[in-house]
């Protein structure tokens, strides 16, 4: 698999992503739907947004790794939160994240009315192979 980073412009890669992503040549592409802060017995979490962040990545790279996946190979991250303004008082983990696992990705962030009961935040990945 080929993967090309597209940025006509510098600014983005302090912000954690680019403005496109080429891929070539790969053997598997993984939809992955939104996984948010939600316990192994599918409790959802009523925790600050913090700890919900954290979950979520968990959940994600658990998804990704029973796939036979990897992290490093996300292409795409879609984030979805009901405060924006807060998920970026924690920003810097999730920037953390990415830079741990070398992850290129095109993102784009959506405030959202709602997600399902408690959850503040939920992240949807397109990796691939």
């Amino acid at each position: 698999m080929k993967k090309k980073a597209i940025n006509p412009w510098t600014w983005q890669e302090e912000r954690g992503y680019v403005q496109a992503i080429e891929v070539k040549q790969a053997d598997g592409i993984l939809y992955c739907s939104g996984q948010a802060a939600v316990d192994a017995t599918g409790q959802s979490s009523t925790q600050d947004m913090k700890s919900q962040l954290l979950k979520a990545i968990d959940n994600l790279e658990l998804v990704i790794q029973e796939a036979g996946y990897e992290c490093k190979n996300i292409v795409r991250l879609n984030v979805f939160t009901t405060d924006a303004e807060e998920f970026f008082t924690c920003f810097d983990l999730f920037k953390n994240w990415i830079t741990r696992h070398g992850i290129r990705q095109a993102s784009t962030l959506l405030e959202v009315k709602s997600l399902f009961e408690t959850l503040k935040i939920e992240l949807e990945a397109t990796v691939v192979k």
